[in-house]
């Protein structure tokens, strides 16, 4: 399994209060899934990414991340793990505002000691498969929202994770960049054969899912059988890109 999950609970205390954000939560997900997580706030979409991130950890259960049990690694071993294992798109985007479009999708390489200039070479062409190519030397505030987003995502593959996270990744675009960001993920999703996890409110986001998973009250119903996937999105340029990262890919040793 790429994400295995076995009777998840999150339980936040503050004082004699406490609250159940996971209730026994099992979950076994294959390589080169895409799930997606729905329902209403509260009810623990955002809590179950942030464990499977490694961001958070649960109150009891275990979580088993491509076969390596990450409840049990220490805080520094878990910074090492998810830099090179997971990519997370937050709901804010998170670009550094000092940095370009391709200086904030190379850090994440150099953090793992990427040269620099191999570093941006591989940013660039992240930033050509999300259609900014044009636009890698832009700040984050020259950039629209949906620009923005799709830097976030270039990033969120900078080191060519296995698995990537996204929280509510069409919530604050227009529907245009919306339609134009799903249809990424699924060439994404259909090229680099990661697994992808997505918490959403957006039905239309299940369109990319292989399945859906309905959360409410800190629980997780599966849907017997996702949505069509009908995706108008030119695969044939995204797999020339993919291509030069492949390349890339073996220089730097990904």
């Amino acid at each position: 399994m790429a994400v295995e999950l076995r009777n998840v609970s999150k339980i936040y205390s503050n004082g004699a209060a406490k609250t159940v954000a996971l209730d026994g939560v099992s979950l076994a997900v294959s390589p080169g899934e895409a799930v997606v997580l729905m329902g209403p706030s509260g009810s623990g979409k955002t809590t179950l990414l942030n464990i499977i991130a490694t961001l958070d950890r649960p109150t009891s259960g275990e979580v088993r991340i491509m076969d390596i049990d990450v409840t049990k690694l220490s805080e520094s071993q878990l910074e090492r793990f998810r830099l090179k294992n997971i990519g997370y798109l937050f709901q804010s985007y998170n670009l550094v505002p000092y940095l370009t479009a391709d200086q904030n999708v190379a850090l994440p390489l150099m953090a793992l000691g990427v040269k620099k200039e191999l570093a941006l070479l591989r940013a660039r062409v992240l930033l050509e498969l999300v259609g900014l190519e044009k636009a890698a030397r832009l700040y984050p505030h020259q950039m629209s929202g949906g620009m923005q987003q799709r830097a976030a995502i270039a990033r969120s593959l900078a080191t060519n994770p296995p698995l990537l996270i996204l929280d509510e990744p069409t919530s604050n675009i227009d529907l245009d960049n919306a339609s134009l960001v799903l249809g990424l993920i699924y060439v994404i999703n259909r090229l680099l054969k990661n697994t992808v996890f997505i918490a959403t409110h957006d039905p239309d986001v299940a369109r990319i899912a292989t399945r859906v998973v309905y959360m409410r009250g800190g629980r997780a119903y599966e849907t017997a059988e996702p949505p069509r996937r009908d995706f108008k999105v030119d695969m044939e340029r995204a797999a020339a890109v993919y291509e030069k990262l492949k390349h890339l890919d073996e220089l730097i040793g990904l």
